[in-house]
C-alpha cells in the first residue's frame, strides 16, 4: 500500500560538539524544542498542540536568514542532518551566515493535535493547515538562540526548503502566503496532484538497465494476458513460482511485483551497483556470469529468475516471518494495519492525504504503452484501501480533490519569485514536478528550474554533489541564486 511514498532521504550526522561563530558551545543537534501550534487555524479557540522542532545556529550571525524545512510525511527524528552542511539547507546557512530549523509536520511523529489518528481527528490534516503551520511558526516562534525572539519574517529573511512532498509544500506555501518566506528551494517537488499516476514508472522503465526492463515487461505482459483470459491455472502457477501461491487476490499479487520497481526511488549516486534495485536486475539478467542482451533472456527465464529472487532473497526482506496473505494482502480488514489509530503512524497519516487530496495512485499504464507494472492495478485498487482504512470517512470509493489542490496552489503552473526548483532526470516522481517531460516549463532568473542526473531529492545531500558533477552544478547554482536573493 503506497510503498513508493514521496519522501526525503535521511542523512547520517556523526556526534560532534557544535560551536557558534563566537565560540559558544551549542546544544546537541538532537535537542528537541516545542512550539505551541494552533490545532485549527480556522478556529484558534480550539487551542494549541506541541509541535516538535530542532535547530542549529552554528553558522548564524546577526542579520542572517532563518532556513526552515520539514521532512513532511515522516516522524522527524533522524532528520537532524538537515540542520548541517551535509545538506543543501546547511550549505545555504553556512554561506549566508544563517540558522537552520527542522520542524515536524502535523499528525506525523509526535506532533499531534490529538492522541489518536481517527478519521475525526485527521479532518485537520490538510494541505492548508500544514501551510498555515509553517507561516504561524515563522511569525510567532521565539527561537532558542540568542535574540531568537527578534528574527520574525518582518525583520529577518526566512528561506523555506523542502523535498518531495515537503518540496511541494514549499511551493504551495509561497503561492498561498506570499511575502512570508523571502526565498525557497524545492527539490523533487511533487507540485501537481495526479490521481491516476501511472507515469511514476515511466522514468524507471526508461532509465533502468534495458535488458532488465525488457524481461520485466515480458513477465507483466504475460500476467495481464492470463488475467484477461481468466486462466486461473496459469495464474496460480505463476504465483507459486514467486512463492506467493497463498496470496488470494490477483491484484495483490500484481502489487507485490511492483515492490521491486519501488526500490528505484531510493537510489543515490553514492549507492553504487549494490543497491537493492540493481541486485534485483542482476538476479534477472546475469546467467552463468553472462549479462543478458538488451532484449533480455526472454519470458521463461525471466519468470524463473524473478521468482527465484523472491523465494531466496526478497520475500524475507519484505515479509519476515509473515505469510503472504498477512503481509501482502489488502482484503482482510480485520488486520490491525487498517484499524490502528495510535499516533506516530506515518502510513496512516500519509494515506489520509492521498485518499482525500492527492491521489498519486501508482498504477499500470493505459493500453498501448509499455508496461513494467500490471494494468490489473488501477486507481480503484488503492481507493478500496482508502475505504478499508477510513470506513468512518468513506462509505464508497473516494475521489481525491486533486483538481482543487492544483487550482488552489497552482500545481505545475506555479509562478513565484525567488523559488528555486531542483529535479532529477531519473526521478520516478518527475511527471508531478515542474520538470515533467510533457510540460517544457521555462527556467527564469526569478524561478529557476535546474536538472541533475539524480533520482529523488538527490540534490539535497551534499555528498551526492561530490559523487555526481551534475548534482554539484545544481547545488552551486542554487547557492549563487541564494547569495543574490539574500544580498
Amino acid at each position: 500500500m503506497m510503498r513508493g511514498r514521496p519522501s526525503l532521504p535521511k542523512v547520517y550526522v556523526p556526534e560532534r560538539t557544535l560551536t557558534s561563530p563566537n565560540g559558544t558551545v551549542l546544544p546537541p543537534l538532537k535537542t528537541t524544542y516545542y512550539f505551541d501550534q494552533l490545532v485549527d487555524h480556522n478556529n484558534p479557540s480550539r487551542g494549541t498542540f506541541q509541535q516538535r522542532y530542532w535547530m542549529s545556529w552554528e553558522y548564524y550571525q546577526n542579520g542572517g536568514p532563518i532556513i526552515l524545512s520539514t521532512p513532511g510525511e515522516s516522524n522527524a527524528d533522524g532528520f537532524e542532518g538537515y540542520l548541517t552542511n551535509n545538506t543543501i539547507n546547511g550549505l545555504i546557512a553556512q554561506q549566508q551566515q544563517g540558522a537552520t530549523i527542522v520542524i515536524e509536520h502535523r499528525f506525523f511523529g509526535k506532533s499531534n493535535p490529538y492522541d489518536n489518528l481517527t478519521s475525526q481527528s485527521l479532518e485537520l490534516l490538510t494541505v492548508q493547515q500544514a501551510i498555515d503551520d509553517l507561516v504561524y511558526f515563522a511569525q510567532n516562534a521565539d527561537l532558542p538562540m540568542p535574540c531568537g525572539d527578534n528574527v520574525k519574517p518582518n525583520t529577518t529573511p526566512w528561506v523555506l526548503i523542502g523535498g518531495s512532498y515537503s518540496g511541494a509544500l514549499t511551493s504551495w506555501t509561497m503561492v498561498n502566503k506570499p511575502g512570508i518566506f523571502h526565498a525557497g528551494y524545492a527539490s523533487s517537488a511533487v507540485v501537481e496532484a495526479i490521481i491516476d499516476f501511472y507515469d511514476y514508472f515511466t522514468p524507471i522503465r526508461e532509465n533502468m538497465p534495458q535488458n532488465c526492463s525488457s524481461d520485466v515487461q515480458a513477465v507483466i505482459a504475460y500476467l495481464d494476458e492470463i488475467y484477461a483470459k481468466n486462466d486461473t491455472t496459469a495464474i496460480q502457477d505463476l504465483k507459486e513460482v514467486f512463492g506467493l501461491g497463498d496470496l488470494s487476490h490477483i491484484d495483490d499479487f500484481a502489487a507485490a511485483l511492483q515492490l521491486n520497481l519501488f526500490e528505484w526511488q531510493n537510489l543515490q549516486p553514492d549507492g553504487g551497483p549494490g543497491g537493492r534495485f540493481f541486485k534485483f536486475c542482476d538476479a534477472l539478467e546475469v546467467k552463468d556470469g553472462v549479462q543478458a542482451p538488451v532484449t533480455g533472456w526472454g519470458l521463461e527465464h525471466a519468470i524463473s529468475s524473478w521468482g527465484s529472487y523472491w523465494n531466496t532473497t526478497y520475500y524475507a526482506s519484505v515479509c519476515n516471518s509473515f505469510g503472504a496473505e498477512e503481509c501482502l494482502g489488502t482484503y482482510d480488514t480485520s488486520q490491525p494495519f487498517w484499524s490502528n489509530v495510535t499516533v506516530d503512524n506515518d502510513n496512516r497519516s500519509w494515506f489520509w492525504l492521498v485518499c482525500n487530496q492527492f491521489g498519486f495512485y501508482q498504477v499500470g499504464p493505459p493500453e498501448g504503452q509499455p508496461a513494467v507494472v500490471s494494468r490489473i492495478l488501477q486507481p480503484n485498487y488503492l481507493e478500496r484501501q482508502c475505504v478499508n482504512m477510513f470506513p468512518q470517512k468513506f462509505s464508497s470509493l473516494p475521489s481525491p480533490s486533486a483538481s482543487d489542490v492544483n487550482s488552489a496552489y497552482h500545481g505545475k503552473d506555479v509562478n513565484v519569485d525567488r523559488l528555486y526548483f531542483a529535479n532529477g532526470y531519473s526521478d520516478p516522481w518527475r511527471e508531478a514536478t515542474v520538470s515533467a517531460e510533457s510540460l517544457h516549463k521555462p527556467s527564469t532568473d526569478q524561478q529557476p528550474i535546474y536538472m541533475s542526473d539524480g533520482v529523488h531529492c538527490t540534490d539535497m545531500i551534499t555528498e551526492n554533489g561530490i559523487q555526481d558533477q551534475t548534482v554539484f552544478e545544481v547545488q552551486m547554482v542554487a547557492l549563487d541564486y541564494m547569495k543574490k536573493w539574500l544580498a
